[in-house]
């Protein structure tokens, strides 16, 4: 099965570390139970208990330290994270975050040339240290051209004043990465800022959760040129090329919360009865859920794929920049999908505070608004749309990425500019490698989309339409999105039914974007009438629908029950 359930964990592994910590982890959430887990999100205490399992059993330590800079069992491995982030999304999003935000400010770090900050580092990780990534600011957000965090020169060091904003972890880390600029020039700098120090001045915690998630400032704060991480380009390099790192990290996030949710949904409502029948017996709540199930399993065999590419990432095949933000704005946003699918079956029940289905109702939420908006990373792969129908380039096939081995090019990405010249592999054989039918009517509205960027390309005005760019941007992200699904199918065993299922709602969803994209004050004719030509129906076999329910869907009533 695709789907992650804690109590059957059987993803394969070549060393010994990995699954016992993914099976310490299950256990010690297990242990805490339900009850507990919920009463702790609705009091929001600090989840000092996880971080004492998480000092205890050196599961930062063993996964967020890079091979060689730490014990024998430490490495970098994307392959595991993956997993990881899942289950701790699966049991609540306040664990993930502070894993997460532990990612992000180790990120700066672990590429900087500051080897004595990295020793402190590793150091900090064994004795269970988190971190946090001092980037944005209240008045600017991540806007790194127009820090307020300033350095003024002090002898033979600096002064910081200013302040960040929306800071995980910013109460208990270890190190603050910090992001700021030098008084006397435009020159950015990285440094380390360590929140015990007296001129570290934690303001509040901005978000009502379990999360810390702080507003802080400097008042003077002394800063060495040991405290340097980064300075001038490879400081702006290295704010980027970490979010390319953890931006990742939020749509593993949405699939653990999004299958603990459905896991809960099926078992209520295929033993819910209403006017003598189970209320999964009515014809709308069982599309709901088929419908769920597919977009469900569509997230991870596409979160998945795009890990295959991070692993084989280098100078010269920079791919993963177009899969990384599609996983963050793509995947999130159908975890909302399905939570909002799964919750109209359900009704009332979601509001219940003895359920997990009320706080993944909320959570799912925070997931597509985290590390960039849908808005500016559906703008980013954008740039990428050119080359990408009409310029492909031949790599080498890439296989399952599941070797245990560090990913040592994820610190060292170099430039984070030249965006406009990456190039891809081309796309049609893996819309060939299928003759589903709904596979095989997307694909007519992949082509018809494509010949209308060749026929008529979005002219001056509509490049200015940040509405138009976005719902274009829509649709060609669902070509890549299909893309990376089929060319996972076969290593996860899907089966055509299922494969036919889920391009059933991408020929939906694609049909509904072109409407969007029709509709834009600035469309011109021929673009209107390829939109028109992209409205397609998709293709509903009952047979199929019903096999799907009762094989994939419907067996999943009572699969995973957390304990009490």
């Amino acid at each position: 099965m695709v789907l992650l359930n804690p109590k059957k964990l059987d993803r394969s592994y070549s060393d010994a570390r990995t699954p016992e910590i993914m099976r310490k982890t299950v256990e010690f959430f297990e242990q805490k139970g339900k009850a507990r887990l919920l009463e702790d999100y609705y009091d929001r205490p600090w989840y000092a208990d996880f971080l004492d399992f998480v000092r205890e059993e050196r599961i930062f330590a063993s996964m967020c330290t890079p091979e060689g800079e730490g014990a024998a069992d430490t490495r970098w491995d994307t392959w595991r994270n993956c997993e990881f982030a899942e289950i701790l999304g699966f049991y609540g999003l306040q664990y993930w975050y502070t894993w997460q935000v532990s990612v992000l400010g180790l990120g700066p770090i672990w590429m900087s040339p500051n080897k004595e900050l990295r020793k402190k580092t590793a150091a900090a990780l064994e004795d269970g240290g988190i971190f946090a990534f001092g980037l944005s600011e209240k008045t600017h957000g991540a806007d790194i051209y127009s820090t307020d965090m300033v350095l003024t020169k002090n002898g033979d060091g600096w002064l910081a004043n200013g302040r960040k904003y929306y800071i995980g972890n910013g109460n208990e880390a270890a190190i603050v990465s910090t992001f700021g600029r030098m008084e006397d020039g435009d020159e950015y700098i990285f440094f380390a800022a360590d929140p015990k120090h007296p001129n570290y001045h934690l303001v509040k915690n901005v978000v009502a959760s379990q999360n810390y998630v702080s507003e802080f400032e400097l008042r003077d704060y002394p800063i060495s040129q040991a405290d340097i991480l980064h300075r001038d380009r490879e400081a702006w390099n290295a704010a980027l090329n970490t979010v390319n790192i953890g931006k990742y990290n939020l749509g593993w996030a949405s699939i653990g919360i999004s299958t603990h949710a459905f896991y809960e949904a099926i078992t209520h409502a295929n033993n819910r009865v209403l006017y003598g029948s189970p209320v999964t017996d009515m014809s709308h709540v069982r599309r709901m859920f088929v419908e769920g199930y597919a977009r469900l399993v569509a997230m991870k065999l596409f979160a998945l794929r795009a890990s295959d590419y991070m692993r084989v990432a280098s100078p010269e095949d920079r791919r993963y920049l177009l899969y990384n933000p599609m996983v963050k704005m793509k995947v999130t946003t159908q975890g909302e999908a399905v939570i909002n699918l799964i919750w109209d079956a359900i009704a009332a029940k979601g509001f219940e505070k003895d359920t997990y289905f009320s706080q993944a109702a909320v959570d799912i939420r925070a997931l597509p608004k985290l590390e960039g908006t849908v808005h500016v990373n559906i703008a980013l792969i954008s740039k990428f749309m050119p080359n990408f129908f009409f310029n492909p380039a031949e790599y080498p096939e890439v296989a399952r990425q599941d070797q245990d081995r560090n990913d040592d090019f994820l610190f060292d990405q170099g430039s984070a500019r030249g965006l406009g010249q990456i190039q891809f592999h081309d796309y049609k054989p893996a819309f060939e490698s299928t003759n589903v039918p709904n596979a095989l009517v997307f694909a007519e509205q992949v082509e018809l989309f494509r010949g209308m960027l060749a026929e008529a390309p979005p002219g001056p005005d509509q490049m200015k339409d940040v509405d138009f760019l976005l719902a274009a941007g829509e649709i060609f992200a669902l070509v890549v999105y299909a893309q990376l699904i089929l060319e996972n199918r076969d290593g996860y065993a899907i089966g055509d039914d299922l494969l036919d299922q889920i391009f059933e709602f991408m020929v939906q969803d694609l049909s509904g974007h072109a409407l969007t994209l029709m509709s834009q004050s600035t469309s011109n004719d021929v673009q209107i009438t390829a939109c028109r030509e992209m409205m397609r129906k998709p293709d509903h076999d009952a047979a199929r629908y019903e096999r799907v329910w009762n094989d994939e869907v419907k067996v999943l009533d009572g699969a995973y029950v957390m304990n009490d």
